[in-house]
């Protein structure tokens, strides 16, 4: 006796995952000066002066603010740019990044 076996025409629907976003934040300090700090976030961020003079002044009262939300590599690059441009003036301009929950 010959037995039939039948195969189902499903195929496996594989679904991919977004990748995580990470938060771009930047420190106060009491050295760099405001003006320069907007600056960097306008020419870095692309931020308009009023949301970079607000981020500027969150940071500046609360001691952190989040700066942007972009890809990991993206965050990386744009928090690494940004402390290196503080440096380069001789200021301790620092941005860091966190995965966002």
């Amino acid at each position: 006796m010959t037995e039939i076996v039948a195969v189902p025409k499903t195929k496996a629907k594989v679904e991919t995952e977004r990748p995580r976003l990470h938060k771009v934040i930047l420190f106060n300090d009491d050295y760099t000066p405001r003006e320069f700090v907007v600056t960097i976030l306008k020419s870095e961020f692309r931020l308009p002066e009023a949301r970079a003079h607000a981020v500027m002044l969150t940071a500046h009262q609360r001691g952190a603010c989040v700066v942007a939300v972009f890809a990991r590599d993206i965050a990386e690059t744009k928090a690494a740019r940004a402390t290196e441009a503080g440096a380069a003036k001789g200021y301790p301009l620092r941005f860091d990044t966190e995965p966002e929950e």
